[in-house]
């Protein structure tokens, strides 16, 4: 009875909390299930410490092997799959002659199902884009354009700072650390974020109403 209400809890994306210190009185996002709560979600929160910590490993060899050695992405790809090969190879052959088990490979190829929810993912983002260039472009929602601007900015402010592959990593890096430490702390952390987005909001609503007015006086001097 206890597992089947642990797993429940693990699957539901909303968890009830009460907290004395905070007055927001509503239910607290369960980073689980905001994850997907799937293999993914355990990943990242470290619900299987092997796992988390081979990818974690993982990516920091690959790391190292391409920005700090300078090892070519189609060097090593093509290294790896010619060793891979070899070996399956011989194994294959060795097998066969002295009457061994062959290579436990699973079956080798990608189905359709993924094929379409891989799809309509991109599809879902592709059309958001298109919905807030529309937005920019047409509707002229100053809202939305200070937005987007502030962001474009900081990725190219990031970018100068970093080569790519560096900022993938560290991206990894941060999304087997924070959501763990997220979901570990998240009252204190609730708070402290809604303080910090009220402070955004009133700046934000600062500058707008500055732009706004700007443009109305430019319009009755017209």
């Amino acid at each position: 009875m206890a597992a089947s209400v642990s797993d429940d809890l693990d699957r539901s994306p909303y968890i009830a909390v009460s907290s004395p210190s905070s007055s927001l009185g509503r239910s607290r996002l369960s980073v689980h299930g905001a994850l997907g709560g799937g293999a993914v979600a355990n990943a990242l929160l470290w619900r299987n410490p092997t796992t988390t910590a081979s990818m974690a490993v993982a990516a920091t060899v690959f790391w190292i092997l391409f920005e700090i050695v300078g090892y070519g992405l189609l060097s090593l790809t093509a290294n790896s799959l010619l060793l891979l090969v070899t070996i399956l190879f011989f194994w294959a052959k060795s097998a066969s002659l002295l009457n061994r088990p062959l290579p436990p490979l699973p079956k080798l190829e990608v189905t359709e199902e993924n094929v379409g929810r891989v799809s309509d993912e991109v599809w879902v983002w592709i059309n958001y884009g298109l919905s807030v260039a529309r937005d920019i472009a047409i509707g002229g929602d100053r809202k939305v354009f200070l937005k987007v601007i502030l962001v474009l900015w900081v990725l190219s402010y990031i970018g100068g700072l970093f080569s790519f592959l560096t900022f993938i990593y560290i991206g990894v890096v941060l999304s087997f650390t924070i959501p763990a430490l997220y979901e570990k702390f998240q009252v204190v952390i609730d708070e402290k974020l809604c303080l910090v987005h009220r402070l955004l909001q009133k700046q934000f609503n600062v500058v707008l109403s500055r732009t706004l007015g700007q443009s109305n006086l430019e319009k009755k001097l017209q």
